[in-house]
């Protein structure tokens, strides 16, 4: 069996919701031993977050799916029996995360100063919405209030639309993995000149991040804004054919191919694929929108297929689960608590030729509150 690159590594994670939890997360996946801290008698709330009506052992599917394979420990943080008992445990930790508001966790006497007194090589991952200064420091760090103060929401969408949202927390996911980014580095630093240190990232960094290419455009074009498409978007910047169309009997993306080839294929007439792919953008795209709606997604797409146009259908979760890509690549898992079993996803990449994986489920509230008398456990 494969040594994990983290077995061993003992993490205290006093975050919750999505960011702090996601790097929590794949530091698990890795082999490190994650311990939960959580507010003794409520938990995590997104423990009770749900995005449906769906239940698993009375727990929303996001905390599972975020959750696994880690531990919990359920503390009063107004208790100093309790944070004793915490401070005992930082002792023996490598990593901490949190991702507390700014200037909540020093006062509960864990930021990282406190931590660093304690255990000088910790090392600290800390996740806000806006950072720690700034005129949006006490601003509620959410990831839709995050998408739209950051710029992507307002460049997603057509022109003819307002603002678009993310279908997904990617901002969220985003933070927890440069957060985790961030501590592996420390880590390394670590074992090579035996020092800690905390690294620290936000919702609205990680988005800017997210834009560096269109943001480096826009910073050295004159601060020209981008025209965002009014018909078929997914790009502001790309010329046509860039962007969604619809078909008689689905949607399909089409990304880059030549445009004479794309009117000879599709029945346009010459003149189109002659107009300047950027600046009449909106008429060649609405003349090939017209002429895709005429035929099926699975004839187009045979037909790009043959001449090396790059499109592709637009798939829905059913369409992924029947293509076996997923079974493929092997990146589903099932997880087991109090004889439940559900399924989820495994860490999206591989050690050793093989995927870490773990069939432990996320944890009862409080169902390891035996470290706070014993100690860290050696099982990894």
């Amino acid at each position: 069996m494969t040594l994990l690159p983290l077995s061993g590594l003992k993490v205290l994670d006093f975050s919750q919701f999505l960011a702090g939890p996601y790097a929590a997360l794949k530091l698990a996946d890795l082999g490190a031993e994650v311990v939960k801290v959580e507010k003794a008698g409520t938990g995590d709330l997104s423990r009770y977050l749900y995005l449906t009506d769906v239940k698993v052992d009375g727990e929303s599917t996001i905390f599972h799916a975020i959750n696994r394979n880690k531990k919990s420990i359920a503390v009063d943080l107004k208790s100093e029996t309790d944070k004793d008992a915490l401070r005992e445990l930082v002792k023996g930790a490598d990593v901490i995360l949190q991702n507390f508001r700014p200037g909540v966790i020093e006062r509960l006497g864990f930021g990282y100063e406190d931590v660093k007194a304690i255990n000088p090589k910790i090392v600290y991952g800390s996740v806000t919405g806006y950072g720690d200064e700034g005129p949006w420091v006490n601003l509620p760090g959410q990831d839709l209030l995050a998408q739209a103060r950051s710029g992507v929401m307002w460049l997603t969408g057509s022109a003819k639309d307002g603002p678009v949202a993310v279908g997904l927390p990617i901002a969220d996911v985003l933070a927890g993995a440069a957060l985790a980014h961030g501590i592996l580095a420390l880590l390394f630093r670590r074992e090579r000149h035996g020092i800690g240190g905390h690294t620290e990232t936000s919702l609205v960094e990680v988005l800017a991040d997210l834009q560096f290419e269109v943001l480096t455009t826009w910073f050295n074009d004159g601060n020209r804004p981008p025209q965002r498409s009014s018909q078929n978007p997914a790009h502001a910047y790309l010329a046509a054919p860039y962007g969604i169309y619809q078909t008689a009997d689905g949607h399909m993306a089409i990304a880059m191919g030549k445009l004479e080839l794309l009117a000879e294929l599709t029945g346009l007439a010459p003149e189109i694929a002659a107009l300047d792919a950027f600046v009449e953008r909106d008429r060649i795209k609405k003349a090939l929108a017209d002429r895709l709606a005429t035929d099926s997604t699975t004839v187009w797409q045979q037909k790009f297929e043959a001449a090396d146009i790059w499109a592709a259908p637009v798939m829905d979760w059913q369409d992924i689960g029947q293509s076996g890509i997923l079974q493929t690549l092997d990146m589903t898992q099932d997880i087991h608590r109090n004889g439940l079993t559900m399924k989820t996803t495994r860490l999206p990449f591989k050690i050793d030729g093989r995927r870490p994986s773990s069939d432990l489920a996320a944890p009862e509230l409080g169902g390891a509150n035996d470290l706070l008398s014993n100690g860290w456990t050696q099982s990894g």
